[in-house]
């Protein structure tokens, strides 16, 4: 992917998971990272679940950092395209292994859970597009100040 920078990409894939995990599976309750595997009256298993999915999310985010901190500091369109391409990498990924193929869960258990699991993909091509025209986007150089 032509401007995006692998470190933001990471620290995106981190913050996509992040977003989802706290939104849909805490505020909002509309599944649990295990709710299509196992009845949702086990609470402690859908909390262990849940608890290792934002660990993992915890290590992309550390590990993005650490790649960020090793080299010089990205212009702010550059990070910022890489974060949403990470993040719509994220919705894309998990939309299409754990809710079509794997049915681990849907983003919204019911009738409708098909039109939800595809907003959800949707939304991630919307990020990952956004992202990489971010990153692409520069000012010209006599207007970029110091940088």
């Amino acid at each position: 992917m032509t401007g995006i920078d692998r470190a933001a990409l990471v620290l995106g894939l981190g913050i996509g998971g992040f977003v989802d995990g706290i939104v849909i599976h805490q505020l909002l309750g509309w599944h649990h990272m295990l709710s299509g595997w196992y009845p949702l009256d086990d609470v402690h298993l859908m909390m262990i679940g849940d608890g290792l999915f934002h660990l993992l999310c915890l290590l992309l985010v550390l590990a993005g950092i650490g790649m960020l901190n090793r080299r010089p500091p990205l212009p702010t369109s550059v990070l910022g395209g890489g974060i949403l391409a990470g993040w719509g990498v994220f919705n894309l990924v998990e939309g299409v292994v754990d809710h079509l193929l794997l049915g681990v869960h849907h983003v919204r258990h019911g009738p409708d859970q098909l039109l939800y699991d595809i907003a959800f993909l949707v939304l991630g091509a919307l990020l990952l597009a956004a992202g990489i025209f971010m990153g692409r986007s520069r000012l010209r150089p006599d207007s970029q100040g110091s940088s």
